[in-house]
């Protein structure tokens, strides 16, 4: 399973970060997304990590602002958000995907939430202006 924390109200321009840990399976054989949902919107995949060989990926939406990291000892991967924007006020949720291949999780990564396996339970993050 994983589980989130962190997350809440924060204004423009702060900053905040998330957690996600994993427990149940094999932590190294898989990469761990992110992804957010805002009201009437469709879910974007917005950063990923594959731990064993620290691969990332980053939408443009949020590339330069947020960073993925992984703790391995800690079966926890962290999302920081700097310079937040109205914009990215969303429910954010993280999830697990059995690695496929380095082409493969450049591919879908972030594209294709339906391949993901677990997921969390969701944390809203709200940017006020």
């Amino acid at each position: 399973q994983l589980v989130q924390s962190g997350g809440g109200l924060v204004h423009v321009g702060g900053s905040l970060r998330l957690s996600c840990a994993a427990s149940g399976f094999a932590f190294e054989d898989y990469a761990i997304g992110w992804f957010r949902q805002a009201p009437g919107k469709e879910r974007e995949g917005i950063s990923c990590i594959y731990s064993e060989d620290g691969s990332t990926l980053y939408a443009g939406s949020v590339k330069g602002r947020f960073t993925i990291s992984s703790d391995n000892a800690r079966n926890t991967v962290y999302l920081q958000m700097n310079s937040l924007k109205p914009e990215d006020t969303a429910v954010y949720y993280c999830a697990a995907l059995y690695y496929p291949g380095p082409s493969t999780f450049i591919e879908y990564g972030l594209s294709h939430p339906e391949e993901y396996d677990y997921w969390g339970q969701g944390t809203q993050v709200t940017v006020s202006s």
